[in-house]
C-alpha cells in the first residue's frame, strides 16, 4: 500500500470552492486511475490536509485524469502549497466503524 499526504493553506473565504474542487478532482482519479480514494480534513493550524491511498507508487505515477474544472477550483482557492509526502504502509491498525 502507498500514500500520499497533500498540505495546503486556502484563501480566506475559498474553503468551500476548494472542497468542491477536490471532490471533482478525487472522483476523476478514483475512476481513472484505480486510486484507493482520498479523505479531506481541516487541520487545527488552518491547513487543509488530504490523504490519498494507491496500491502502490507507479500506478500513482501513471495516473493521468480530464477533470479541468475541479483544477482551476482548487488552484483559484489555494494560497500555499506544502510539498507532498509519500508514504509506504508498514502496519494498519485502523479498525473503521461499519456504516449505520
Amino acid at each position: 500500500m502507498f500514500a500520499v499526504v497533500y498540505r495546503w493553506r486556502l484563501r480566506p473565504g475559498r474553503e468551500q470552492q476548494f472542497q468542491d474542487g477536490w471532490e471533482r478532482v478525487t472522483r476523476a482519479i478514483h475512476a481513472g486511475c484505480s486510486s484507493y480514494g482520498s479523505r479531506l480534513h481541516r487541520a487545527a493550524d488552518g491547513t487543509w490536509v488530504a490523504y490519498a491511498r494507491w496500491p502502490d507508487a507507479a500506478t500513482r505515477e501513471r495516473c493521468a485524469f480530464d477533470e479541468p474544472e475541479g483544477e482551476r477550483l482548487m488552484a483559484e482557492s489555494v494560497a500555499e502549497r506544502f510539498p507532498e509526502l509519500t508514504l509506504e504502509l508498514v502496519s494498519d491498525l485502523l479498525a473503521e466503524p461499519a456504516d449505520s
